[in-house]
């Protein structure tokens, strides 16, 4: 038997967004990636597959980056989440944002909100050296290679091929960072 939506227990959470402390009660099936656009209408995630495969909704949770189509709602409760748009801070873009801009790491741009949130996540996992698949030795400290750029972005897809501009942001936000 299918359960309908008024047979789904509704769950209140607590959950901060962009900076932003929200209650909110949320249907316990709901994806995280619904609840921003649909609830929140923070339209910078974008919905691209919805299956996990394309890396367009990638947001920040608990400063960890993970695809928000993949992820329920009610396992963000007491949590931060960040979007691309929340990087931003009193009118300044991040480092990232202007690296995106001046290397042209963008063309149609669905992607560029996702890319960035990722890439946000790789600078935290290289700032706390963090090994990816190509890191070696494993217990190395993981250098700004683009072998190690693109394995970590690899979840991340751009159809426009921006690719060469979006590993010249991260490295321009990486090194100045």
């Amino acid at each position: 038997m299918a359960m309908t939506e008024s047979a789904a227990e509704a769950s209140t959470i607590a959950i901060c967004v962009d900076g932003t402390s929200r209650r909110l009660t949320v249907d316990p099936r709901r994806t995280l990636l619904d609840l921003l656009r649909d609830h929140l209408d923070l339209y910078s995630v974008k919905k691209g597959c919805d299956h996990g495969q394309c890396g367009a909704c990638t947001v920040l949770v608990r400063g960890r980056r993970v695809l928000a189509c993949l992820v329920l709602a009610v396992t963000c409760d007491g949590a931060d989440v960040t979007t691309a748009a929340g990087l931003a801070s009193e009118g300044e873009l991040h480092p990232l944002q202007e690296a995106f801009l001046d290397c042209d790491a963008y063309q149609c741009g669905y992607c560029t909100p996702g890319q960035i949130c990722s890439a946000a996540g790789l600078l935290t996992e290289f700032r706390d050296g963090s090994p990816s698949h190509v890191t070696s030795p494993v217990a190395a400290t993981p250098q700004w290679t683009e072998a190690e750029v693109a394995e970590r972005m690899s979840g991340n897809l751009c159809r426009c091929g921006a690719y060469a501009g979006i590993v010249a942001a991260i490295h321009r936000a990486g090194e100045d960072g």
